[in-house]
């Protein structure tokens, strides 16, 4: 039976037969999420709603007013002096380490002397209050020596300036076949950065315990992260830090390494004071000091024939990292394992390179780099159709992995299958085709491209575009040791649960998913499952809630506890009701077995309270880490991803060719999650996703001045989607009766980022409108995000290119 219970299968076999109708709250049914009243009615506990512990300490911090500077000198008096003041610290006060980068050094808590970006901490103030502590930090007096910055990523790339080492991926002789192709292009676009804009910006409470250690109360995507930094910057050992986490307003990210510096000086000042501390971040503090969503400058040549089929692609893409290294090795490797998107390359050479920049350090944001990489096989395709004066949706179904071509032929004369990456992975059960050729049909692709043609020969002022963008999104962590996941189920003798384990929740569903898992497995009501706050004390060395794998890693991780407590009550059930062999089964809050050839059925509470009466375990940690990936860093090949997501977008834009103004009409999409757990939830997921895309491409505009400080750091500088902004017609759908392949939770597939990349098919109809300006014969240069400025100046372009 142990054996059994270790195979991915075991739950089919353990499990209760299915009942004929599901009992609200198991997996496959829409469920509203977990706290959705409490969020809507107020009720939800969030860090800075918990009530002030007595003695509470208040923190701000002072930060650089340059970009590149060497601090000469420092004087503080006058913040000490501050009435309210309690504590000033510097680095000199950090009892242990300084250095807090996550993955690689560059990040230290405090700067000793050097200078990286306008905002970096110096120092941090501990008041009575937080007004207190705010007007104090403005009194201090720092001289500096002003240095040299690089604040471009282009003049970084001259300067060879990087936080990391260069990578690339090769197949095959890309040289060679772009020398040989019938047709060659060059492209080169940069893509913006994006503010997480988080409705709960950072904050976190600390509170000091009577063994020296510390309880951290965060906004953290990463407790696991945040508990180990702080026990390092206090050199204690990590089992006396324990971080708490019950809900975040928001992530998308931007909670996965920037949550830890707030709570590790907190930390500091609790140590040194005694008392409870407080830091939470000002809205502009917030998006001034913590890291965005890295920009990139791509760069592209490729050759491809009379089809438009590629034949060789050299691809270079460029992340703008900030002043230190942060996840950015990760994240430009995902953009490069991403510029295929959906597409066979063929001979290609991708290289990544990784630019230091004097501004804050760029991190993890919804879809890591991948929706980096995937706009430049997008703008590839859109490029390569009007080029050949072909349907971009022609081209690219041409050039989708798994689509064979009889004059494309392997060295044995065999067709070639175009089935494996750049990076050798094999691209196994293959949507992509069927779901484009479904959306296709669904949305009426062709005749609103008809209509649309025939509008734009009418129309001189306002122009309309189309496009259908797919998406093909690898899940798993790239980083093969956080491929793992903890969790930790008891049943109490009343029959209800409790359940524990290592995700986060940050909105997106992931508490509610895992618990209807809970419910599936023992055949009871969601509503006896309950949920308790991610703690690390509860569940230890967890990963963090990202890379779109929180219920794939923390789902599988819940069950595999159930199948282990199951496996104990079953065997007591044979045992203490004498039944009949294999009949013993979990179904509508019962045990039902058999004995004699009759039917029995005990209440699921009446059951648990013999099992402990019987002296059964009723608790059981789970485990689950994920099979089959591998990546080997120094040849650039490997399995990084367990499976790939898939899904299409069709976007319909209207264009005032006199403003650059422009409307979204009308957006259809088609998404793949295999065997939804929870079809509400997915379909949320992936609206507020293509959204969220679309912002990152249309209005969302980081801005800063020549001397490298944040100018758009404020909601009324900084343009995130709006109910306008969103399409007249919103028409989203799950692909039916597809269930995952591998063998993860329920056959269910991630759906947390690939439908942020669906916002990437508005970007390619903003640019068909631009280029029916020239009867679609020129490639419009429109960098992101496409606001109305740079769309009038991509049609001024545009326009005077086709006079000449």
């Amino acid at each position: 039976m142990r054996k059994l219970i270790d195979t991915p299968e075991a739950g089919e076999m353990l499990r209760s037969r299915p009942a004929k109708e599901k009992r609200p709250g198991h997996t496959g049914q829409s469920m509203q999420h977990e706290s959705a009243c409490k969020h809507v009615s107020g009720q939800a506990v969030y860090v800075d709603d918990m009530p002030e512990l007595p003695g509470l300490l208040h923190i701000a911090v002072g930060g650089s007013d340059y970009p590149h500077a060497r601090i000469r000198s420092l004087d503080l008096q006058s913040v000490k002096d501050t009435a309210g003041v309690v504590e000033v610290i510097t680095v000199a006060d950090v009892p242990g380490l300084v250095d807090i980068g996550p993955v690689f050094a560059g990040d230290p808590v405090l700067v000793q002397e050097l200078c990286e970006y306008v905002g970096q901490p110096i120092f941090a103030v501990a008041a009575t209050s937080i007004e207190i502590a705010r007007a104090a930090v403005k009194k201090a007096k720092i001289d500096y020596e002003v240095l040299e910055p690089v604040l471009d990523v282009e003049k970084a790339l001259q300067q060879n300036f990087f936080v990391r080492p260069m990578h690339q991926h090769k197949r095959g002789d890309s040289a060679s076949a772009l020398k040989n192709a019938p047709h060659r292009l060059q492209g080169a676009m940069h893509v913006n950065g994006q503010e997480h804009f988080y409705l709960e910006g950072q904050v976190c409470t600390v509170q000091p315990t009577e063994d020296g250690g510390m309880l951290v109360y965060a906004s953290s995507q990463h407790p696991t992260e945040v508990q180990k930094l702080v026990a390092e910057v206090l050199d204690i050992s990590i089992n006396k830090v324990q971080v708490e986490v019950r809900r975040m307003g928001g992530g998308f990210g931007g909670k996965e390494t920037q949550a830890a510096p707030l709570a590790c000086l907190a930390a500091i000042v609790a140590h040194k004071t005694g008392r409870p501390v407080k830091y939470r971040m000002t809205r502009q503090d917030d998006m001034v000091m913590t890291g965005k969503r890295h920009p990139f400058y791509n760069q592209y040549d490729i050759g491809f024939d009379e089809q438009g089929i590629i034949q060789g692609a050299e691809l270079v893409v460029t992340g703008d990292c900030g002043n230190s290294p942060d996840l950015s090795d990760a994240i430009v490797d995902r953009a490069m394992f991403h510029s295929d998107n959906a597409y066979y390359l063929n001979n290609a050479t991708v290289t990544g390179h990784r630019a230091k920049t004097h501004k804050v350090s760029n991190t993890a944001y919804r879809g890591f780099g991948g929706p980096q990489g995937v706009i430049l096989a997008e703008q590839m395709m859109d490029d390569i159709a009007r080029h050949l004066r072909e349907d971009p949706l022609t081209i690219r179904k041409r050039n989708l992995y798994g689509v064979t071509h009889q004059h494309i032929r392997t060295a044995d004369g065999k067709t070639d299958p175009r089935d494996e990456t750049h990076y050798g992975q094999k691209v196994e059960h293959n949507l992509l085709t069927e779901l484009i050729d479904q959306l296709e049909i669904s949305s009426d692709y062709w005749s609103r491209r008809a209509a649309i043609r025939k509008f734009n020969h009418s129309s001189a002022v306002l122009k309309k575009g189309l496009a259908l963008t797919p998406v093909k999104f690898g899940i798993s962590f790239t980083v093969q040791h956080l491929n793992q996941a903890g969790a930790l189920v008891h049943i109490y003798t009343d029959g209800s649960i409790h359940l524990n384990h290592g995700g986060t929740e940050m909105g997106q569903g992931l508490f509610l998913k895992v618990a209807q898992v809970v419910a599936e497995e023992f055949q009871v009501d969601l509503d006896t499952i309950q949920v308790s706050a991610t703690r690390t004390d509860k569940v230890p060395n967890t990963s963090p809630t990202a890379a779109s794998s929180g219920t794939d890693l923390n789902g599988m991780a819940a069950r595999d506890a159930c199948l282990r407590i199951k496996e104990g009550m079953f065997a007591f059930a044979y045992q203490h009701y004498q039944a009949d062999a294999n009949s013993v089964t979990l179904l509508d809050n019962q045990l039902v077995y058999t004995k004699d050839g009759d039917e029995q059925c005990v209440p699921f509470a009446d059951f648990v309270q013999q099992a402990y009466m019987g002296r059964v375990p009723l608790s059981s940690t789970g485990f689950y880490k994920t099979p089959k990936i591998h990546y080997d860093r120094e040849t650039g090949k490997g399995r990084p991803f367990y499976y790939f997501a898939n899904g299409a977008a069709v976007s319909e834009v209207i264009v005032d060719t006199l403003t650059g103004e422009y409307r979204l009409l009308r957006t259809d999409i088609l998404h793949d999650v295999g065997r939804s757990l929870n079809p509400a939830i997915d379909i949320g997921q992936i609206e507020g996703a293509f959204i969220q895309g679309m912002g990152w491409l249309t209005t969302e505009e980081l801005a800063w001045n020549n001397d490298g400080r944040l100018i758009s750091n404020g909601p009324a500088t900084y343009k995130i989607p709006a109910v306008g902004d969103t399409p007249f017609e919103f028409n989203v759908e799950l692909m039916q009766d597809r269930p995952n392949d591998e063998a993860t939770v329920y056959r269910s597939k991630a759906v947390g980022e690939p439908p942020f990349m669906h916002g990437i098919s508005v970007w390619s109809a903003i640019r068909d409108a631009i280029a029916s300006v020239s009867d679609y014969k020129l490639n419009p240069r429109l960098d992101a995000p496409a606001t109305p400025e740079r769309v009038l100046f991509a049609l001024q372009e545009v326009q005077s290119d086709g006079d000449q």
